[in-house]
């Protein structure tokens, strides 16, 4: 009977350790990979005499996409908060309020933002 208690011990103690090992493995190796094919990608564009800074983008953040996310969040706060007030004073069960509503508001946040940014647009 220890023996067997040991053993349900040990491998819950290797699962707590074994998994954010494996996590952090994952992640690093996908990092990696990123950076190794982008810069293999760039070393054969100099090879083949093309400037890899032409074809990299001059990105700034635009007041849209920052307008989209803040909507989104915002939302996405109502949303939870509505789904908790239906999860209390209705008789829908939690998950169905919580995740109705927060997916509800969070496409009416999207809208806004694009029936904001389509009106700016068509102003200039």
């Amino acid at each position: 009977m220890q023996q067997t208690k040991f053993n349900q011990n040990l491998e819950i103690m290797l699962e707590d350790i074994l998994v954010p090992i494996a996590v952090f493995a994952m992640t690093f190796g996908i990092v990696f990979i990123i950076f190794t094919a982008r810069n293999r990608e760039r070393m054969a564009m100099i090879e083949k005499g093309v400037n890899p800074q032409d074809f990299m983008k001059k990105s700034k953040p635009s007041v849209y996409s920052l307008l989209k996310w803040a909507l989104l969040l915002v939302g996405l706060g109502f949303g939870l908060f509505i789904g908790s007030l239906l999860e209390t004073y209705t008789q829908l069960p939690e998950e169905q309020a919580y995740f109705a509503a927060t997916l509800f508001f969070g496409g009416l946040g999207l809208l806004t933002a694009f029936m904001i940014s389509k009106k700016a647009t068509n102003k200039e």
